[in-house]
């Protein structure tokens, strides 16, 4: 990040420089012979401070020495006009206070082409604070986007990072009125919170959605990574370029600093030479972005906690400083704190005005009063346990009413006439305190999943562990939709079906209860396999593939169908020798209405869906179609190029190198003619419009038919072995026999020595 200067510039400043150094030089000479050298000796003016903004230490003007360490030093460039300014890099630092930094970042802008008749990107920017004490604050900052059709990304260094998140903002059918001013929440407008510990950021704009009708209207999009409460949503921005001219194209943005030298206090202050909290009265605290500690001074001292000088942490006054430490009676001042009581004669809290009264009374009746104060002070505790057990009564009655008011309010008594009537169900009506106490009182610890449907607690019910999954609330409109559809999800008993084992109606949100399944997700056996750790077969794959579409076409197939609107990877739960059980459904629709709220993740989600927001069954179509181009080719569904996987493989299908996205792992495994075919059945999914998209019973059928070719039949899969303690795979019989593994490894495998697991995709 380093700023630009010309060649005349930077040799005029270097005169400069050398004649300063000649003086400085001089003046510290003469110095030198009149006074001794102190432990942290007199710092200039010039070592922190650069154009009126302060920089404090351990922070200082680059080239002066003053900074702790080269990684706190701050440029002071000459902006124009006699007018310098503090940077790091080419970010210009606002302010900088303890443990924060307040800098001006770039707004990354993406604008229709009249030409190309799509939004090409006009400035994307980034930012890389790798190697310096400086950190993303995620609780300061938050990712904006602006637009009426704008889909936006940010995400950290491509090459080793693993954050990305993103924010969609749409103003339906090219409507502005629908945007208000103020408002943020997906409507022209968009934010969504970053990870903690970010050090890297990026911006990417997906380019797919077509803008060619509202250009207009809304010519350019927008991206950034700022300080949220410098912002407030103006629907001008979406009609002009006034978000981007308003700010000179840059706004705020907090960065959270601290001693990385080290992980925390503990390891720090092992080592006392480079310990940077100084003096006896400062303390150490730990960073809460990443790595690190900072130092402050202890309560009742101020001054920076990095010095030892007359400028660290020194004892605050507080008799001097009656406006922030009152005291209305006598005050003395000690290291740390101070006293403040009532003047002899007078009593009472010193500390309030009026608070001091005259002392009257002879010591007999002061007795006497104490005396019927206990007995008082004994009557009123009395009644006070006795108030708060009444009211503790009154508040069981009252949980226990609104108990009942949400077993009504969802539905249980429709559930229970609609359970009687159906007979044995095999499905259960749990209890709410059974809920609370399986969950822990919902602790975080017991968090295995989160989406946009609800969140699933891994619980412990009648001696059965189980998936409670906490839904969304529902519309009292849909009441009995809902009841009829956990009726029919209690029905469902399909292999590749997480079951529906019962339900608790008895908390604001209905709770389901699932079978639990101890295995992986789709999603992580494809990490292992891109990183080499995991040979998974094109049979095994088209295996899981078959059995995930005939799930999804049994749920389309109901009298009422169950449409899952979410289905991705780490949707696909693998139970035991990697059978696909489909999750994530119980809490979506069973219908065909439009969704007032976005659902699905990016890369999976259907573009058609994304201009309507009405989920039918081809929206489920084209998302299977992008996970069975994962299957095939081990590739992400976003790029960093901002290319969905579904683009790119359809550009390659007109051009007839499809073949070159393939996985290198299974194309010796079996015939290009099977493989073009399971790239033909892909692009079916993926075609527009949707109604032209099979029905998922077909694709099943058709997967299912290439699994059992003899063609792909005849590479099985090679089964988990225990290797140094992890977990590897043979190599199959179509391809090598290399053992994959992380742990230590002789590189020669004995059977006769090592335990074979199972085929099983085990924690």
């Amino acid at each position: 990040m380093p700023p630009h200067r010309s060649a005349a510039i930077r040799g005029a400043i270097d005169g400069h420089i050398c004649l300063v150094l000649i003086m400085l030089f001089l003046i510290s000479t003469k110095l030198a012979a009149d006074q001794p050298l102190a432990a942290a000796g007199p710092i200039a003016r010039s070592c922190h401070d650069c154009g009126g903004v302060q920089i404090p230490y351990p922070f200082g003007v680059s080239s002066s020495g003053c900074a702790m360490a080269p990684s706190f030093e701050v440029d002071c460039n000459d902006t124009g006009n006699g007018v310098s300014k503090p940077f790091v890099g080419n970010i210009e630092v606002v302010s900088l206070g303890n443990g924060q930094a307040r800098v001006m970042n770039h707004v990354s802008s993406s604008c229709y082409n009249l030409t190309s008749r799509q939004m090409n990107p006009a400035d994307v920017w980034y930012l890389n604070l790798t190697g310096t004490p400086y950190r993303l604050s995620d609780s300061a900052n938050k990712f904006t986007v602006i637009g009426c059709r704008t889909l936006a990304y940010i995400f950290d260094d491509y090459n080793v990072g693993k954050y990305m998140s993103g924010c969609v903002s749409v103003c339906r059918r090219g409507d502005l009125s629908s945007a208000i001013n103020g408002s943020c929440v997906g409507i022209g407008c968009c934010q969504t919170n970053i990870s903690t510990g970010l050090s890297y950021y990026e911006v990417m704009f997906d380019y797919t959605l077509n803008t060619s009708g509202i250009y207009n209207h809304t010519p350019c999009s927008y991206a950034v990574l700022m300080e949220s409460s410098s912002f407030t949503f103006s629907t001008t921005y979406l009609t002009s370029r006034a978000f981007n001219t308003s700010y000179g194209g840059q706004v705020p943005l907090v960065l959270d600093w601290a001693i990385r030298t080290t992980n925390n206090c503990v390891e720090a202050q092992k080592n006392i030479t480079s310990y940077a909290c100084k003096g006896d009265y400062s303390v150490c605290l730990n960073s809460t972005n990443g790595s690190g500690y900072i130092c402050n001074c202890k309560k009742g001292y101020q001054g920076n906690p990095y010095r030892q000088d007359s400028n660290g942490c020194q004892d605050i006054n507080e008799c001097q400083d009656s406006n922030n430490y009152p005291c209305h009676g006598e005050c003395h001042n000690k290291p740390g704190y101070f006293d403040c009581f009532c003047r002899a004669g007078s009593r009472g809290n010193a500390t309030i005005p009026g608070g001091c009264r005259n002392d009257f009374l002879p010591l007999k009746a002061q007795l006497a009063i104490g005396i019927a104060a206990c007995v008082l002070a004994g009557l009123f505790a009395f009644l006070g346990w006795e108030v708060i057990r009444h009211k503790r009564s009154i508040r069981k009655q009252a949980l226990l009413r609104q108990t009942d008011e949400f077993f009504q309010q969802h539905g249980g008594q429709l559930l229970l006439e609609m359970m009687k009537a159906e007979g044995n169900i095999g499905f259960t009506l749990y209890k709410r305190v059974e809920i609370e106490t399986a969950t822990k009182n919902f602790n975080k610890a017991q968090i295995i999943g989160e989406g946009g449907q609800g969140t699933v607690y891994k619980a412990v019910l009648d001696g059965t562990v189980v998936a409670i999954k906490k839904c969304k609330e529902i519309d009292e409109s849909r009441k009995m939709d809902f009841m009829q559809e956990l009726v029919i999800l209690c029905r469902v008993n399909h292999p590749n079906i997480v079951k529906l084992l019962g339900c608790c109606l008895q908390f604001e949100a209905p709770m389901l209860v699932y079978e639990f399944v101890e295995n992986k997700t789709l999603q992580e056996l494809l990490d292992l396999q891109r990183s080499k750790r995991f040979h998974v077969t094109l049979g095994t794959r088209l295996r899981i593939a078959a059995e995930s579409a005939d799930a999804l076409g049994h749920l389309h197939s109901l009298p009422h169908p169950i449409l899952h609107g979410d289905v991705k990877p780490a949707n696909i739960l693998l139970a035991e020798g990697l059978v696909a059980k489909v999750s994530d459904f119980g809490c979506s629709t069973i219908d065909e209405k439009t969704q007032s709220m976005l659902k699905g993740t990016p890369g999976y989600i259907d573009p058609e869906y994304l201009l309507e927001y009405q989920l039918t069954a081809k929206n489920d179509v084209y998302s299977f179609g992008v996970i069975l181009l994962e299957l095939v080719t081990g590739k992400r569904p976003l790029s960093k190029e901002s290319k969905t996987l579904a683009s790119m493989f359809q550009e390659a299908m007109m051009d007839g190198t499809f073949h070159e996205l393939l996985d290198s792992e299974i194309i010796d495994e079996a015939s290009m003619g099977v493989l073009h075919q399971i790239a033909v059945l892909a692009i079916q999914c993926l075609a527009l419009p949707g109604m032209t998209r099979p029905v998922m019973e077909q694709v099943a059928k058709e997967l299912r038919r290439l699994a059992l070719s003899d063609e792909v039949q005849q590479c099985p899969q090679p089964p988990l072995v225990l290797e140094g303690l992890n977990f590897a795979v043979m190599g199959s019989m179509c391809t090598t026999s290399l053992l994959y593994t992380e742990g230590n490894s002789t590189g020669v495998y004995d059977l006769e020595k090592k335990t074979v697991m199972s085929t099983e995709f085990a924690r």
